[in-house]
C-alpha cells in the first residue's frame, strides 16, 4: 500500500542519505523530503533521487524561493514542502512538474494555496492548531484535498488526526534526528507505519 507519510529528515547529511533512505523504505515509508536548512542538501537530494526516485517520492523542505524550486527539481527531487504560502513559489513549483505542498495555517492560506495550484495542503504547525482546528477547517475545503499534519503528529495521536480529516502526515523528530542510529530509525519508522496501517485501514 502507498502511505501518505513525509519522512521530514532535518539534518540529514549527504554521506548518510542513501543508508537512511533505504531503510525507511524498507519499512514502508516512501516520501522524504529533506529540509533545504540542512548540511549540503542538494547533494543529499540527488543521491536518493537517483537510487530510488524510481519508486519513491524525493523532494525537498523549508523551499522559500522559486530558486530553490529550480535547485531542487535539478537534483532530480519532485516534491516542494514549504513552511508557509507564496503563489510563487507554488506556481513556480507547478509549471516544473513537481508536487507542491505549501504550509498553511488559516482558511484564508489554504484556499490561496490551492487556487495558486497546490497539490495538497501542510497544516503547520499542527501542534498549535490542534485536531479540532483541522476538523473546523477540513470542513469549508474541497472533499478531496490532500491533507498533512505536520509538527506534533506522532504515532501516538494519528487516530486523533484521521478522525478531524486528515488525510496524511509529515514526520520529523518522533522518525529521525541526525544522531540517531540506523537501528533507531528503522524502529521509529516500523512504529509509525505499523500505527499508520492500524488507523487507515481499519
Amino acid at each position: 500500500m502507498t502511505r501518505n507519510l513525509v519522512a521530514i529528515l532535518r539534518g540529514l547529511k549527504p554521506e548518510n542519505a542513501l543508508s537512511v533512505g533505504q531503510v525507511l523504505i524498507d519499512a514502508g515509508i516512501d516520501k522524504i523530503e529533506v529540509p533545504l536548512n540542512s548540511p549540503s542538501p542538494f547533494d543529499s537530494i540527488a543521491q536518493m533521487a537517483g537510487a530510488f526516485g524510481a519508486h519513491a517520492l524525493i523532494g525537498a523542505g523549508t523551499v522559500l524561493t522559486v530558486e530553490d524550486v529550480a535547485k531542487v527539481a535539478q537534483a532530480g527531487g519532485r516534491l516542494i514542502v514549504s513552511p508557509d504560502c507564496n503563489p510563487d513559489v507554488i506556481q513556480f513549483t507547478k509549471a516544473a512538474d513537481l508536487l507542491s505542498y505549501p504550509g498553511v495555517m488559516t482558511p484564508t492560506e489554504c484556499f490561496a494555496a490551492l487556487r495558486a495550484g497546490a497539490d495538497g495542503l501542510k497544516i503547520f504547525p499542527g501542534s498549535l492548531i490542534g485536531p479540532e482546528g483541522v476538523k473546523a477547517i477540513r470542513a469549508v475545503l474541497p472533499s478531496d484535498c490532500d491533507v498533512l499534519a505536520v509538527g506534533g503528529a506522532d504515532a501516538s495521536n494519528f487516530s486523533a488526526w484521521h478522525a478531524a480529516g486528515v488525510t496524511g502526515f509529515g514526520i520529523g523528530s518522533a522518525l529521525f534526528k541526525p544522531d540517531m542510529t540506523i537501528d533507531t530509525i528503522a524502529k521509529n519508522a516500523a512504529t509509525l507505519v505499523a500505527a499508520y496501517d492500524a488507523v487507515f485501514t481499519s
